[in-house]
């Protein structure tokens, strides 16, 4: 028997895409505040009642993926390997968050540019991400420090994840600034990438320590 999913579940996923985009497509066409849920629904010729069997809210619908992509992220970091150093995990990572191979992540694609316009350019959304990148980094830090037990301290796992997701941020940032497609941008995080783990190759790895002491064996104060 062929897998897959069924009946019902295609026609939930093409009920959900459909108010994604529809939902994207107002917000561009008339305003982000000045768009309804009533409005999204009935563009969408569903109820508001089966919008919210969706999402809770406008701003969910417009970062639809991002918990999809960390629960990715969770599980990777979760199957670390026996011996695996940490930057090589966190390119398992990123190969994972970079992969486009779901319906769900060419949609992402799709609307890429349209999502960052209105991210970039609405206050509301523009808080709502910042407050995910900062939840989402605590939580991978946190997942990263379970996959390191005795090899990692606190300070280091959020100082890799920060480094890592700013590295991501910071590429595709400056590569969206200078007009590249979204090919182009993943090219940029991938790049952004492979430079920031250069410096984290050493984590993860046996290492003698002097307690209350770093690098320079200089004594650290509180």
């Amino acid at each position: 028997m062929a897998g897959g999913p069924g009946l019902r579940e295609r026609k939930k996923l093409r009920t959900r895409r459909t108010l994604i985009a529809t939902a994207v497509r107002m917000f561009e066409q008339q305003g982000y505040d000045e768009t309804t849920l009533a409005d999204i629904a009935a563009a969408a010729e569903v109820s508001t009642r089966t919008f919210f069997s969706y999402f809770a809210g406008k701003e969910d619908v417009v970062f639809f993926d991002t918990r999809r992509r960390v629960d990715g992220a969770l599980a990777v970091i979760a199957s670390r390997r026996p011996g695996e150093p940490v930057a090589d995990l966190l390119l398992r990572v990123a190969a994972e968050a970079l992969s486009f191979d779901t319906e769900e992540a060419e949609l992402a694609i799709e609307l890429h540019t349209a999502r960052t316009r209105l991210i970039m350019s609405v206050p509301a959304l523009q808080a709502r991400a910042l407050h995910l990148l900062f939840e989402v980094q605590r939580e991978l830090a946190g997942a990263l420090l379970r996959a390191y037990p005795g090899e990692l301290d606190p300070i280091e796992a959020a100082a890799a994840v920060g480094a890592f997701m700013g590295a991501v941020k910071q590429a595709v940032m400056a590569a969206r600034d200078r007009g590249d497609p979204p090919d182009l941008m993943r090219a940029a995080a991938r790049r952004g990438i492979e430079v920031v783990l250069d410096g984290l190759r050493s984590l993860g790895r046996p290492q003698e320590r002097e307690s209350g002491a770093n690098d320079d064996g200089i004594a650290t104060q509180v």
